[in-house]
């Protein structure tokens, strides 16, 4: 029995999910939730291919039957993990042999209730972006560096209001120094999977806060069709003074080691100059995170004012803010947001 991704998810609760493609391809990118189990390794997803473009389709699939043969009691042993005596979903890539031999299999193995996505992972990536295409009201907050905005996302989200910590779901802070102290980066592709898990159960009639970000998040890259609707919108920036900023930095990158925050800067050295470097440098030596902050913030608002000149100035709503506290900083936007007349 097949179903689309939609039905998938218009269930109340989404099935267990089995994502029988290779290990590098679930890597690449994988529906959140989904569980592991390769019909092929990646060695043998190789050979089957290679197989398949040098000799024929017949022969590939001879060597399939060949390689799955001695797993065969494993796939049911780790289906019956996730099952967990219920009903399986499975997917492959587009939804073909692989997914379903692997279902047939389990079926054949005393499963009742399995199903299979039509068109597989490439539905759901469809299924993402197409997502990301639709009349979203969304809403920017941006701010210079060290206005505390990852801050006020977290505290919309706990408040009710649909807001998406984009930089979280990066792991990356979108500076020179945003990956310190961070987890290795998803995929481009995982990211937008992740972003997707959480934007699905969005009302469209309601608007989505999102931080102001460039079109890449570290190494991470926001789907362009949501990149260019968040340039479209309005935002809502939040004009803290350098001297607070650069102590809420401080704070938070006050770290025992300072070799990861000395390269930073000098990834960065070329724009900050010779003189400035050599200054952070010493700083860092002495534990001064506060004047480092200060001197690498003017590179930082620089380059910001840069980005928020290129904006339709009628749809930038600047709030003079004194202070990076989330709760207090959040009572203004929403207050502010009310007074330009948008739904929140």
């Amino acid at each position: 029995m097949e179903i689309s991704i939609q039905e998938y998810y218009q269930q109340g609760r989404p099935l267990p999910l089995i994502d029988v493609r290779s290990p590098g391809e679930f890597a690449q990118g994988h529906i959140p939730g989904a569980v592991n189990i390769p019909l092929f390794d990646n060695e043998e997803r190789a050979r089957v291919g290679t197989v398949y473009k040098q000799q024929s389709r017949e022969k590939a699939i001879a060597l399939g039957y060949e390689l799955v043969a001695p797993k065969l009691r494993w796939y049911v042993e780790e289906a019956a993990k996730v099952a967990q005596g219920g009903p399986l979903v499975v997917h492959c890539w587009r939804g073909g042999m692989r997914s379903q031999s692997f279902a047939q299999h389990l079926r054949d193995n005393g499963f009742k209730q399995v199903q299979t996505i039509t068109g597989g992972y490439k539905a759901y990536r469809t299924l993402v972006l197409d997502t990301f295409t639709r009349d979203w009201s969304l809403h920017i907050l941006g701010g210079y560096t060290g206005s505390g905005k990852t801050h006020v996302i977290e505290r919309l989200m706990e408040l009710g209001h649909q807001a998406v910590d984009l930089e979280g779901l990066a792991h990356h802070k979108g500076s020179a120094f945003g990956a310190i102290g961070q987890t290795p980066q998803p995929s481009s592709e995982q990211f937008n999977n992740d972003l997707f898990e959480q934007w699905r159960h969005f009302d469209i009639r309601k608007p989505v806060w999102l931080e102001d970000e460039s079109c890449n998040i570290g190494k991470v890259n926001i789907a362009i069709p949501l990149f260019q609707r968040m340039r479209a919108a309005p935002v809502f920036f939040l004009d803290v003074p350098r001297e607070v900023r650069a102590v809420l930095l401080a704070r938070e990158y006050a770290f025992k080691d300072v070799a990861p925050l000395k390269a930073a800067v000098a990834r960065i050295s070329k724009r900050l100059g010779g003189l400035v470097t050599q200054q952070c440098m010493d700083l860092l030596d002495a534990r001064d995170f506060y004047e480092v902050a200060l001197l690498t913030l003017h590179y930082y608002d620089k380059t910001y004012r840069r980005g928020l000149s290129m904006r339709d100035a009628a749809k930038v709503t600047v709030l003079p803010a004194k202070t990076t506290d989330s709760l207090e900083n959040t009572e203004l936007l929403l207050k502010e947001a009310a007074k330009a007349d948008f739904a929140v």
